[in-house]
């Protein structure tokens, strides 16, 4: 009956064990836990000729490399006619032994609302013969990043990402994130998985070609992560609206690394890089956030949607009496100074959008759990809503937003 114990027992550095019967139950459990390396990097034009940037980090694991897929973003192919030149010539330079395909995908949230378009990635990668120890690099805006990534991710269980990001929202905050996915039955990245990415590289030469909207992006991130986690640097985005809003890349650049890196290091070193946990610390605006884009039908981009959903959490905080009216009003100043919109038609529509708390608990699972602040820089989970109060806050940003266009009215 148990004719393998002597196996056991003889096998070197094994005690001997009981064996039991199997219809007894029995449990085991165990704690383990993987090590990731998260590798940021800055640069500008990674791939001209001289930047190792890319080529060292590929280089790291070369010979166990087969082949290398390159996705690139539309946008960025419509702003830079040369790219897929760029890319094969830096190829033919650094690792000659590569020679990838590039292919071009739709950019924006198109890419992630299409099941089409995320086939084709599938069906591309699928083609390029690529196996686990295979990179495939996405360069893009965060949209893509997340499509590519999730292709990626569900590719035999897993392929090296390397995502090159180019917008600034990508760049202040989604690049950095181990959350890969698209979106599904009208919600917001309903489909995904938490993977790592291989390297995160920032080129922030693709930044002079972005349109208004996506040159805004990014800042409604960086004022979200400088609420919660960085008094001085709501201090100085809030000193420099203007020049943020007219493009003085001195200015701005510094503040979208900023961003990024306290993004990166909330990853790094908070201790729930998988949202295991109830809190969602750095979702301060989201649950609106998501909504809102889903409302508009993706109308609304993201980053203009963090900016109204950062104006409702913040409105919230004010009414129920924890954030104090002069914080207030600077906080809907410095959005609306850098150019976003604190209200949005679909928002007439106060108890449908009110229906996002419920679609974001469900999204991160167990209790409801909400960010909010006290004051710039110091936070707080809160765990119900006063729905009179929230309904206010709504409201009371379309009276903000009407009063603007009076003064813009007064000033002309």
């Amino acid at each position: 009956m148990y004719g393998n114990l002597r196996y056991i027992s003889e096998a070197p550095n094994l005690r001997p064990i009981e064996l039991t019967p199997a219809t007894n139950n029995a449990a085991h459990d165990a704690v383990f836990s993987c090590k990731f390396t998260h590798r940021l990097r800055f640069t500008a034009n990674v791939f001209a000729a001289g930047n190792d940037t890319l080529s060292e980090i590929l280089s790291e694991q070369s010979g166990h490399c087969s082949n290398v897929a390159v996705f690139v973003d539309a946008n960025v192919a419509r702003s830079r006619v040369n790219l897929a030149d760029e890319i094969g010539n830096y190829f033919k330079r650094y690792l000659p032994e590569k020679s990838p395909k590039v292919l071009i995908i739709p950019g924006g949230e198109q890419i992630k609302n299409t099941e089409l378009d995320f086939k084709r990635i599938l069906d591309d990668l699928e083609q390029s013969r690529l196996c686990r120890k295979s990179f495939v690099i996405a360069v893009g805006g965060g949209a893509v990043l997340d499509a590519v990534g999730f292709a990626a991710s569900i590719t035999h269980r897993g392929l090296r990402l390397i995502r090159i990001a180019t917008t600034t929202l990508s760049q202040a905050d989604s690049a950095m994130a181990v959350k890969n996915g698209i979106n599904a039955f009208g919600k917001k990245n309903y489909m995904g998985v938490f993977a790592a990415p291989w390297a995160i590289i920032n080129d922030e030469a693709t930044l002079e070609t972005l349109t208004t909207d996506h040159w805004l992006a990014g800042f409604s991130e960086a004022i979200k992560v400088a609420l919660l986690k960085d008094p001085l640097l709501f201090e100085y985005i809030h000193r420099n609206c203007d020049r943020v809003r007219s493009r003085n890349l001195k200015i701005a650049i510094p503040i979208i690394r900023r961003s990024g890196r306290l993004h990166f290091d909330h990853i790094t070193q908070n201790g729930d890089p998988f949202e295991r946990q109830d809190a969602r610390p750095l979702d301060f605006g989201h649950w609106s956030a998501h909504k809102l884009e889903q409302m508009s039908g993706f109308e609304l981009s993201h980053g203009q949607a963090v900016a109204i959903g950062i104006a409702i959490d913040a409105t919230y905080a004010n009414f129920m009496g924890w954030l104090c009216d002069a914080n207030h009003q600077r906080i809907l100043e410095c959005l609306n100074r850098i150019g976003f919109r604190l209200y949005h038609r679909v928002m007439r529509q106060a108890n449908t959008l009110l229906g996002g708390l419920d679609e974001f608990q469900e999204h991160l699972g167990g209790r409801l759990t909400i960010p909010s602040i006290s004051r710039i820089g110091e936070t707080f989970d809160i765990f119900e809503i006063d729905t009179n109060q929230m309904l206010a806050a709504i409201s009371y940003l379309k009276r903000f937003h009407e009063w603007g266009k009076n003064d813009d009215k007064t000033d002309s």
